[in-house]
């Protein structure tokens, strides 16, 4: 009888585990869809995430799909630069060890401003995607 409710036990936590990291994989897929975190069909931004442009991302007040208001309250995404931030870092660090094979020093100094460069070209990405992260990480709650 122990062996069946084990058997029955892990077979249940094996599908959960496999149920949530199917869901995670379909949040990041949504995330990077510039999609809605309610209904994921409408649009957060109104060019897509990787849209370059000159001027600062226009993003919906509300999803066409089903109405969800994307900025909470005002000053909602204030939170939003700390996730840039650590956007930001990440790809420094990405850099970083993907140049380092190509100097012979540990650090040379020659990275900086290749770091600097890779930075300021994912700028606008980095805007777009804090807020969509941000978006995702308070979908469930409500004013």
């Amino acid at each position: 009888k122990r062996h069946d409710y084990l058997q029955r036990h892990f077979k249940t936590s094996s599908r959960r585990s496999l149920h949530s990291k199917l869901n995670m994989i379909t949040t990041i897929i949504n995330m990077f869809g510039n999609k809605c975190p309610n209904c994921n069909k409408g649009k957060i931004f109104e060019k897509g995430l990787l849209h370059f442009s000159f001027s600062f991302p226009k993003m919906h007040e509300n999803c066409s799909n089903c109405g969800t208001k994307f900025e909470k309250e005002p000053g909602f995404f204030f939170g939003a630069m700390f996730v840039s931030y650590g956007l930001g870092v990440a790809e420094a660090l990405i850099t970083y060890f993907i140049c380092m094979p190509f100097f012979e020093e540990t650090f040379d100094l020659r990275i900086i401003p290749i770091i600097g460069v890779v930075i300021l070209s994912l700028t606008l990405v980095n805007i777009k995607l804090s807020r969509i992260i941000w978006i995702y990480m308070f979908k469930d709650y409500s004013v």
